[in-house]
């Protein structure tokens, strides 16, 4: 489960591909050309992929993406699929060449860069090691578990937990060993300076609902992963497998039962609850606080910041009451879980039969490659990034992204001055919070380091753990030095970008300035829709319904008038409503509450995007190119970069856990909220994508 509290928003892209191609007619919305230029750079309007048969009045999504829906099939080892997944592809295998040519060399120093990312890689491609080895690798994290002998030995096990199974990587559903987790990040009432946040965790599956749901759907799947988890405990040897399973799934489902919502979670205030230990010891009674922070080696701190309190009061109640045994077994399928990837044959297939098959829908085992680069990416990032953005980014590139966010930034400040139902008071405080707004592209200015890490070929297992230790050491040590602004979140080989709250700002890696998103030699239009409106939707989460909520500073502080509050409230309730009446798979809606933000992104971004385009044109005609005007192909460009196919298991699984809205919606139910688009392709009344303009929302 990610953490309640906001440390990025992610966009979690997604986007179609394919090669432009001459139009068999010319599309009836285009509107007379007002003027032409010389030797037009190319549109980068994706011809191919439209479905001529579908009105952009009706479905832009589409219209657009029509031919590319038909004619993609997802990739048997794929939930789902998009152009920012084929591009990652594309990324995947520049970074894999990285990897096999650190692996070849083995007279690399030890501690060196080259010796870590090779070793590790070749450690993990090592198959017959990993056979001949089977379930040795799990004795020594199991004899920890069996060695617990009391209720304080099972709070310590929970601290030691954090140590040994801490994951880096932005999935932050891996690692998971205990029913709490910790991360360190900056106060959020006191930006400058760090300190350890507390989250509910421990679930296998991926949301409370699948634990708790009446749906036929997921009391089948509670079956599998009773069956998987005893099949877990039978590769590694415990006796009475199928009773130790199901204790456990009843302990993980009394946890899914006090756990918060995704929606509660998504909440930052309610989220902030700073106890000392004793406040903490209070609230829990038989959970010692002190000797969970000395196992996790946190050091000492005033307060800490407690995400669920209720949660933490119900899973101290749980230590207390439930069988010491109990627990032990479910600390052994936790950890046998997490380790299963880096085992032999048998676990490898059975942890992808439960989690990619059964509950994401996959057909097939993504190649060993793909899985051994993932993990490196996870615990050894910036290694592979550095190598990375020396061979494959072009300084170009950052150049001309600085010239759009420029044009965004100021576009947004605009728009502020333009929104009738904000005050001046609230006005000055969002132009201060704007021009605070710190822009990150490409790559980071210091790399991550990491010191005394030991990598040893043939001991996958031993790496992975010790690596997460290295990267936990580094997050630990930040409590108590100034805050590290130059920090990124995500590695610059990430098809994705993100808005740090906490941080005060929005964050391009390399990888994404790329076609479909971004075209150094693409004509303008189709840039701002796609690269521009992904700005434009970073930006904007400062502004959503919880990134509102932080001050220029990074700091959660109420800048808002009551007047101004509610006036915004009120809106924002109009895009809730909108979108839980999308309704993709039978008796299942989105959640309009859980994907408030996103939503409030997507919307804002497009618009200020836009504003953008229009400044870029410095006053002249857009030219006409594949026959579409300049509007439309800004909203084409839109429509571009969000197609996507996803399988129904996968799509299910998004519904429940995702605050984003699935890829149709993203386009259909923004544009349609978009004044210039309906005029752009003459949309009317009786059109599918109408919309009467007193049910027009706009927010920034």
């Amino acid at each position: 489960m990610r953490w309640s509290f906001p440390l990025a928003c992610l966009l979690t892209l997604t986007a179609c591909s394919g090669t432009p191609t001459a139009p068999a007619t010319a599309p009836a919305v285009a509107a007379t050309p007002t003027a032409t230029v010389a030797a037009p750079r190319p549109s980068g309007v994706l011809l191919a992929n439209f479905d001529r048969s579908v009105r952009p009045q009706d479905d832009l999504f589409r219209y657009v993406n029509g031919t590319w829906l038909a004619k993609t099939e997802i990739p048997a080892d794929k939930s789902n699929y998009s152009a920012a997944a084929a591009l990652q592809d594309g990324v995947e295998r520049n970074l894999r060449a990285i990897a096999e040519e650190s692996a070849a060399r083995t007279d690399a120093p030890a501690g060196t860069e080259q010796q870590m990312l090779g070793d590790f890689y070749a450690a993990y491609m090592d198959e017959a090691r990993a056979s001949e080895l089977g379930a040795a690798p799990l004795a020594s994290p199991l004899a920890e578990i069996d060695a617990i002998r009391d209720r304080k030995g099972l709070v310590e096990y929970f601290g030691r937990a954090q140590r040994h199974y801490y994951s880096p990587s932005p999935n932050l559903e891996m690692g998971v060993a205990a029913p709490l987790r910790s991360i360190i990040q900056p106060d959020a009432r006191n930006p400058e300076a760090y300190t350890a946040y507390v989250d509910q965790f421990g679930l296998g599956m991926p949301d409370r609902d699948y634990y708790l749901s009446n749906d036929a759907k997921f009391a089948e799947l509670r079956g599998k992963y009773r069956e998987y988890l005893t099949g877990l405990l039978e590769l590694a040897g415990r006796p009475k497998a199928t009773a130790s399973a199901t204790k456990v799934l009843d302990l993980e489902s009394r946890l899914a039962r006090a756990q918060w919502t995704r929606v509660e979670l998504r909440d930052v205030e309610k989220g902030y609850n700073p106890h000392t230990v004793a406040e903490a010891n209070a609230l829990t009674p038989g959970f010692d606080w002190n000797a969970w922070r000395a196992a996790a080696q946190i050091p000492q701190q005033d307060k800490f910041i407690i995400g669920q309190p209720s949660y933490f009061k119900a899973m101290a109640e749980a230590v207390r009451t439930v069988p010491l045994d109990v627990w032990k077994d479910y600390l052994r399928v936790r950890v046998i879980d997490d380790l299963a990837p880096y085992l032999s044959e048998g676990f490898v297939r059975s942890h992808f039969e439960f989690h990619e098959a059964a509950i994401s829908g996959a057909r097939e085992i993504r190649p060993r490659w793909k899985r051994g680069l993932q993990q490196t990416e996870a615990v050894m990032g910036d290694i592979l990034g550095k190598a990375y953005v020396a061979r494959h980014f072009p300084p170009e590139a950052k150049r001309r992204m600085d010239e759009l966010v420029g044009n965004l930034l100021k576009a947004y400040g605009s728009s502020i001055d333009e929104l009738e139902w904000m005050g001046p008071e609230t006005r000055r405080e969002a132009h201060a919070k704007l021009a605070a707004f710190t822009v990150k592209i490409g790559y980071p200015e210091k790399w991550k380091e990491y010191p005394g890490l030991e990598v040893r070929r043939g001991d996958l297992v031993g790496n992975v753990i010790r690596a997460r230790e290295a990267n936990y050491r580094r997050e630990v040590a930040k409590l108590g030095q100034p805050i590290d602004r130059a920090e990124w979140f995500m590695t610059p080989q990430t098809v994705n970008a993100y808005y740090s709250p906490l941080g005060n700002e929005i964050v391009f890696p390399a990888a994404i300035l790329q076609p479909p998103f971004f075209d150094m030699n693409a004509d303008d239009a189709v840039n701002y829709g796609g690269i521009g409106a992904i700005i434009g939707h970073e930006i904007s989460h400062g502004f959503d319904d919880q990134g509102r909520k932080f001050d220029g500073k990074g700091a959660l502080r109420d800048w808002w008038t009551a007047e101004d509050n509610m006036r915004f409230q009120a809106r924002a309730g109009q895009l809730i409503k909108q979108y839980s009446a999308f309704s993709p798979l039978p008796g299942l809606a989105v959640n309009g509450q859980l994907t408030l933000g996103e939503n409030i992104g997507d919307l804002s971004g497009i618009a200020v995007a836009y504003k953008a385009y229009k400044l870029s044109l410095g006053g002249q005609p857009a030219p006409v190119l594949d026959e579409f005007t300049g509007d439309q192909r800004f909203f084409i460009g839109y429509a571009q970069s969000w197609a996507r196919k996803y399988r129904d298991e996968e799509l299910r699984k998004r519904l429940l856990t995702d605050p984003h809205s699935p890829a149709e919606y993203r386009c259909n139910g923004i544009v349609r909220n978009v004044p210039q688009f309906m005029e752009a392709f003459g949309v009317k009344a009786g059109d599918a994508l109408y919309m009467p303009p007193d049910q027009v929302v706009r927010i920034w």
